[in-house]
C-alpha cells in the first residue's frame, strides 16, 4: 500500500492542527498503530509550528505566506516533509540541544528522538528549509488495507 499527499499552508498558526489531523486521519484509516500515529503527528506538529514561526518571513520582511508538508506512507515507512520559504538555517542545520529552562529551541531535538531518520538541511537555492523525517510502522491487526495486499 502506497499514500502519499502534499499541503500549501499558509504560515499561520491555524494551519499546524489542520496537517495533524490530516496525518492522523490518514494512519487511522490505513491501520497504523496509534502510539507510531502519535509519535508521528507530533514530530510533524514541531515540524509545522518552526516552519510557521521562523519560515513565515524572509529577511526584509517578505511574507512568502504559505509552506509545504507531504507525507508519504509506503510499505512499511513514514516520510514526512515539511518546506518553507522562509531565511532557512544559519550555520549548521543539526538540531541543537536546549537549554533545560529555554521556552523555545526543543522542536528539532524531539523531532529526532520520535522519528529513525532525520534530515535537517536549507533548500539547494538557499530559499528556505526542509525539515524530513520517518519513521518504520506498525499496524494493527487485522488492518484491511494492509492484509488486502
Amino acid at each position: 500500500m502506497s499514500i502519499w499527499w502534499s499541503l500549501h499552508l499558509r504560515c499561520e498558526a491555524a494551519s499546524v492542527p489542520l496537517a495533524r489531523r490530516l496525518l492522523l486521519g490518514t494512519m487511522e484509516t490505513a491501520g497504523v498503530d496509534p502510539d507510531i500515529s502519535y509519535d508521528l503527528s507530533v514530530a510533524l506538529t514541531e515540524a509545522c509550528a518552526n516552519a510557521v514561526e521562523h519560515g513565515g518571513t524572509r529577511s526584509g520582511g517578505v511574507s512568502p505566506e504559505a509552506y509545504r508538508v507531504t507525507a508519504y506512507l509506503d510499505g512499511e515507512k513514514c516520510r514526512i516533509e515539511v518546506t518553507d520559504s522562509g531565511p532557512g538555517f544559519t550555520g549548521s542545520p543539526a538540531a541543537r540541544p536546549a537549554r533545560h529552562d529555554a521556552e523555545h529551541g526543543r522542536g528539532l531535538c524531539l523531532i529526532e528522538e520520535l522519528a529513525d531518520h532525520v534530515h535537517i538541511d536549507n533548500k539547494p537555492d538557499r530559499s528556505g528549509a526542509v525539515v524530513s523525517f520517518d519513521k518504520m510502522l506498525k499496524w494493527r491487526e487485522n488492518t484491511p488495507l494492509v492484509t488486502a495486499s
